[in-house]
C-alpha cells in the first residue's frame, strides 16, 4: 500500500485510489489533478479507463466501467458495474500457502472443562428449545445470580425440513459451547423441537452440567427453573481460570457496516490476528459466504487439497443456488451503508471482507451449524447477515467473534464481540460499541506494531476483559430460515 496526501493505492497494479478524507476539485494525489469532489472512503481515477475496461482495486478487478472514467474523476455507482453472473466452474490452481506451525507459547487464562475443552467465560445459559418459553427464561434469569443469561428466539415449532434442522443444530452448538459452564434447556412439552426429541439432537452430555425443565411440567415454572439455575451457578463456581496455550481458541471472523476503508485497515488487521492465531495452532471461521462472490478463488487456491477445495465449491456454488431459487440476483450487495462508505460492487466488497482470513491454508469446510474439528481456517456456511452471522460463528465454537465496521453497531453475540473499527473516527464517536481503533493505520501506525497490540487484547479478552458488548449486556441470535412455517 501506498500513501501520498490524503489518498492511498492498495496495489501497484490498481488503477483507482482511496481517498483518506474528503478531497476538493483540483487538489492533486498520486500526480492527479482531481476533477471532482472525492468523498472519503471512495475511489478516483488514477489513469484513463475506456467503457468496459476494468476497474482494479487490492490488484484484483472490482467491476467495469459503464463509460469512459477520465482521469481523476470519482469512480463510483454511476460508472462502475460487477461482473459477476450466474454459477460458475473452477479449477484448482493451489499457490503458496502458509500453514500452522503450532510452535508458539503464547497462553491465555480460561476454564478447562470436564470433556477437555476450554472456555473464557465461566457463565450459566439458559437454552430454549422453543420461543414459547422466551418470557419465563427472561424471568428466571432476572430471579438468578449474576453471569446468568438467556437468548430469546421464535423457533422450535411449526418449522419443517431444513428450517428445524437447523433450528436444533444452533442450540446444540449453544448447549455445548464450553464458554457455558452449565446450561438449562427449558422447554415447554408440547413443541416440534421438544425436549426428548432436541436430547436425541444433543447426543451425549454431562448430567451435571446440563439440566432439562418443561414448563407444562410443573406449577410454578419460573420458580422451578430458579432452582435449577441455583444448583448450576454452585457448579460454575468449581472451575477456575488456569493458564492455557492460545491453540486453544477459536476466534470467529465478522465484517458488518463495512465503509471504504475495511478492506484498508480493519480487515487486514484482523487477518495478522489471524495469521498469528492459527501459528499458535489456534482455530479462525470465516463465514458470510455471499461476501465471498468475487474472492472466493482466492480462498480456493488455499485449500489444503483437493477434498477441500471441491467442497468449497459447493459452499459458493449451494449459496448462489439459493440466491437463483428464491428469485433474487446473486450480486444482490453491497448494502446502502456500504454504498456511501465507499464500497461500490460486490467484487470491492469481498476482496475487502476476505481480507480477514489472512494467509493462512483453508483446512475445512462446515456446513451451517457444525463445529470447528481442525486448526487452522475454516470456511462456515452462512450468510452475511450481522446477527444470524454471529450466531452461527458462536454455535460453530468461537469464543469470541472479531467484528469489524467501518459504520458502527451494538451488536453482540452470547460470546465477546469485539468491535473493530476501520476508521479513528466513529472509534471516537462510539466509545461505548467500538473496542479497537485500526484506523490509526491511516496515521501512520505499522501492521506489524498494530497487530501485536492487539493480539495482546485479544489474549486480555480471553482472561475476562470484557468487550463493550458485554458490559453493555448486548447479546442476542438468530437462527437462519429458509423455508415453510406452518
Amino acid at each position: 500500500m501506498v500513501r501520498d496526501k490524503n489518498a492511498v493505492k492498495i496495489n501497484t497494479a490498481d488503477n483507482v485510489a482511496v481517498a483518506l478524507e474528503t478531497l476538493q476539485t483540483g487538489e492533486i494525489c498520486f500526480g492527479v489533478a482531481l476533477k471532482e469532489i472525492i468523498p472519503a472512503g471512495h475511489k478516483f481515477a488514477l489513469s484513463d479507463i475506456k467503457k468496459s475496461e476494468p476497474i482494479i482495486k487490492y490488484g484484483s478487478p472490482i467491476g467495469y466501467a459503464t463509460e469512459g472514467i477520465a482521469l481523476g474523476e470519482h469512480v463510483h455507482s454511476h460508472n462502475l458495474r460487477t461482473s459477476l453472473g450466474a454459477i460458475e466452474a473452477y479449477e484448482y490452481n493451489p499457490g503458496a500457502k502458509n500453514a500452522s506451525n503450532g510452535a508458539q507459547t503464547k497462553t491465555f487464562m480460561g476454564y478447562k472443562r470436564k470433556n477437555g475443552s476450554v472456555g473464557i467465560r465461566n457463565e450459566v445459559w439458559v437454552i430454549n428449545t422453543v420461543g414459547c418459553v422466551n418470557k419465563i427464561a427472561e424471568k428466571i434469569v432476572q430471579k438468578s445470580a449474576d453471569n446468568v443469561f438467556t437468548f430469546v428466539h421464535p423457533y422450535g415449532c411449526s418449522q419443517l425440513g431444513d428450517d428445524h434442522e437447523y433450528t436444533q443444530k444452533i442450540l446444540k452448538g449453544m448447549v455445548n459451547h464450553p464458554n457455558a459452564a452449565g446450561v438449562l434447556v427449558l422447554g415447554l412439552g408440547c413443541e416440534n423441537n421438544h425436549i426428548e426429541e432436541f436430547q436425541g439432537v444433543l447426543g451425549e452430555w454431562d448430567s451435571e452440567r446440563v439440566k432439562f425443565l418443561n414448563a407444562q411440567d410443573v406449577a410454578d415454572d419460573v420458580a422451578a427453573g430458579v432452582e435449577i439455575v441455583h444448583a448450576l451457578v454452585e457448579y460454575a463456581q468449581t472451575f477456575a481460570r488456569e493458564e492455557i496455550p492460545v491453540g486453544e481458541l477459536v476466534l470467529g471472523l465478522k465484517c458488518g457496516g463495512s465503509d471504504g476503508f475495511s478492506g484498508i485497515t480493519a480487515n487486514p488487521l484482523v487477518g495478522r490476528l489471524s495469521d498469528i492465531v492459527i501459528n499458535h495452532g489456534g482455530s479462525c471461521i470465516l463465514t458470510e459466504v455471499p461476501e465471498m462472490f468475487g474472492a472466493e478463488t482466492l480462498l480456493m487456491n488455499r485449500c489444503v487439497d483437493e477434498n477441500v477445495f471441491a467442497r468449497s465449491v459447493s459452499l459458493i456454488n449451494d449459496f448462489k443456488e439459493y440466491f437463483v431459487r428464491h428469485g433474487q440476483e446473486i450480486y444482490e450487495n453491497p448494502s446502502p451503508g456500504n454504498k456511501e462508505g465507499g464500497i461500490t460492487t460486490l467484487e470491492e466488497k469481498s476482496l475487502g471482507c476476505t481480507q480477514k482470513g489472512g494467509t493462512a491454508e483453508v483446512v475445512d469446510v462446515l456446513d451451517y451449524g457444525q463445529t470447528v474439528k481442525k486448526p487452522g481456517l475454516n470456511l462456515l456456511q452462512g450468510p452475511g447477515n450481522d446477527i444470524v452471522a454471529v450466531t452461527n460463528l458462536m454455535a460453530a465454537g468461537a469464543h469470541i467473534v472479531l467484528f469489524t465496521t467501518g459504520r458502527g453497531t451494538p451488536l453482540g453475540a452470547p460470546v465477546p464481540t469485539i468491535k473493530i473499527s476501520s476508521n479513528s473516527s466513529l472509534a471516537m464517536k462510539k466509545p461505548n460499541w467500538i473496542d479497537f481503533d485500526a484506523g490509526v493505520l491511516l496515521d501512520g501506525t505499522s501492521m506489524d506494531e498494530l497487530g501485536e497490540k492487539f493480539f495482546e487484547y485479544v489474549l486480555n479478552v480471553a482472561s475476562g476483559e470484557l468487550a463493550k458488548n458485554e458490559e453493555n449486556d448486548y447479546r442476542e441470535i438468530s437462527i437462519f430460515k429458509d423455508g415453510v412455517t406452518l
